[in-house]
């Protein structure tokens, strides 16, 4: 079994697509917390997400999230 996301430095931003227990997938996004053989450990804007390497269909680093526009005042 192929284990791409081992070579990726903690500290990125990910995107990782896992397969759902009741079939279909579910996407991943935030920080890689941490990586190994067995899966990754990611942070979300919900909190962190351990996907098992067996659940990983697809990932791949992605670029940093863009900066949030500040709200304009009230008039």
């Amino acid at each position: 079994m192929s284990t791409p996301w081992t070579s990726w430095p903690v500290g990125v931003r990910v995107v990782v697509r896992r397969r759902l227990t009741e079939g279909g997938f579910s996407d991943v996004l935030g920080e890689l917390l941490a990586t190994g053989p067995d899966g990754v450990l990611v942070r979300t804007r919900r909190g962190d997400v351990q996907v098992g390497a067996d659940e990983i269909a697809l990932g791949k680093i992605v670029p940093p999230a863009p900066a949030r526009r500040p709200r304009d005042a009230p008039h």
